[in-house]
């Protein structure tokens, strides 16, 4: 394969002439980036089925299995937009791959951890690994892929990797603790990060650095502490209240440091994220559509697998199969959304997508205080679709309102956004399940608050996802 030096005087990148082969190993960036981005996603949720026997073997108490738990989470969420900018720098695959390596190592030393802290610590350094890997998954799918078309249906299959590793987790994760026991959790990921180095190292062309762009670390540091402090808090605002004094605070440091970074971006000559790429209706809007999806989506996963498992007494293994026809439509989804994107542009999709969310959830709730579980598959249904029929639109929004050489913060704050989003939906619905008078009360007041969710989203993408017109007098 030919390739031509980059503007940016770092690693070379592929010439023009070099399109035939990319098309031919197509499927090469794609298998490899959908690697690293489904073992991030998965050790999100397969984690819960195994922290109860975690914490007997390894006696651990409360605050260490919550920070089993939740120390891969804070972490991952407030390094993503370093993670971007150090795409953007010192070039996106090295990055990723840079992550992909730190992720399977850390897996590793899960794996073999003798201790509850140990553990801890381990879980800390494999989400950095994962803030290092997402960014530059979507980079390099927008490098890899140039075509529209193309770009629209990886965009769509990396999107589905999150719904199938969310819900797969569950019922993967009971598996492994059933069969061969809790550390085959942590030990997947080694076979799944070795083959995703291999395919990103043969099959995916080096990225542009571009070392003239400064890091800018007092607004890294400001934004890490505000997505870190409000993780935290919504995190623990499902389990002590909402007016509970530590969550309170935590959400006004988090404000005082968005505030921090905002002002810090204003003043920076050459800022992380410059705050003029947010004035665009396209990547703003499309980040808070992410958010707002993932609030729906990840809501509803949590709160139907605490009914299933404490309702109506599914085993973790019978809770994943139970939550298989969300898992299922993701993938068909996202196919087929890739496909029709180039007749129909995104937003019809994207509009489409969060009404037939909304119409899934809303469904749920009008199913009645204890609905036989047959009325609830086509609810799940309609949320998976739906959720992964609009996630394509709103990636490729996002990326095509960013400048090829802020491509990794453009990514990272898409996931941020995301990352928000799941946290919120989770620790809402968690109190609302604690708070209701009844289970089934709290479950149906969190499927509404949901729908209206992918409502709002739907209402924004009317204004701000461009029409197939609009991206075509752009380009």
């Amino acid at each position: 394969m030919a390739f031509a030096e980059s503007a940016g005087g770092g690693e070379p990148m592929p010439s023009p002439e070099a399109a035939p082969e990319t098309e031919r190993e197509s499927w090469a960036p794609l298998l490899a980036v959908c690697a690293g981005y489904f073992m991030v996603i998965l050790d999100v949720t397969i984690i819960n089925v195994a922290v109860p026997v975690i914490g007997r073997e390894l006696s651990a108490s409360l605050t260490g299995i919550q920070w089993i738990t939740d120390g891969y989470t804070l972490v991952f969420a407030g390094f993503l937009l370093t993670g971007g900018a150090l795409g953007d720098r010192l070039g996106n695959r090295r990055v990723f791959c840079s992550g992909v390596a730190v992720f399977t190592v850390s897996s590793a030393a899960c794996a073999l951890a003798p201790s509850a802290p140990f553990l801890v610590a381990a879980r800390l350094v494999e989400g950095l690994g994962a803030a290092l890997i997402v960014p530059g998954s979507l980079a390099l799918l927008q490098q890899a892929y140039p075509a529209p078309t193309a770009r629209s249906r990886a965009f769509g299959l990396w999107g589905s990797m999150a719904g199938i590793a969310a819900s797969a987790g569950p019922l993967l994760g009971g598996l492994l603790v059933t069969v061969v026991g809790w550390r085959w959790v942590f030990l997947i990921n080694l076979p799944v990060g070795a083959a995703c180095l291999v395919l990103t190292l043969r099959h995916v062309a080096r990225s542009p650095r571009r070392a003239a762009r400064a890091l800018d670390w007092p607004a890294q540091c400001a934004v890490v502490a505000a997505v870190a402090l409000l993780t935290a808090a919504l995190n623990e605002a499902g389990r002590r209240g909402w007016s509970d004094p530590a969550v309170l605070a935590a959400v006004g440091l988090a404000v005082l440091a968005g505030a921090a970074f905002a002002v810090r971006e204003r003043l920076a000559r050459s800022p992380a994220l410059p705050l003029n790429l947010l004035r665009s209706r396209a990547m703003s809007g499309g980040a808070v559509i992410g958010l707002l999806f993932n609030f729906g989506f990840y809501g509803m996963v949590f709160t139907a697998s605490l009914e299933f498992q404490h309702q109506r007494g599914f085993s973790a293994l019978g809770t994943g199969l139970a939550l298989f026809p969300a898992v299922a439509m993701t993938m068909f989804a996202s196919a087929l959304s890739g496909r029709l994107t180039r007749r129909t542009g995104d937003r019809p999709l994207v509009i489409s997508g969060m009404l037939l969310a909304a119409l899934g959830l809303a469904g749920w709730a009008a199913a009645g205080a204890d609905p036989d579980y047959p009325l609830l598959v086509a609810p799940m249904m309609a949320a998976g679709f739906g959720t992964s029929f609009a996630l394509t639109g709103s990636t490729a929004t996002v990326m095509g309102a960013a400048p090829q050489a802020y491509s990794g913060a453009a990514s990272a704050l898409f996931n941020t956004t995301r990352q928000i989003g799941s946290a919120t939906g989770v620790a809402l619905g968690g109190s609302l399940l604690a708070m209701a008078t009844d289970y089934s009360t709290g479950l149906r007041t969190s499927m509404v608050i949901g729908a209206f969710a992918y409502l709002a989203a739907a209402a924004i993408a009317w204004s701000c996802v461009p029409t197939q017109s609009q991206k075509r007098r752009e380009t």
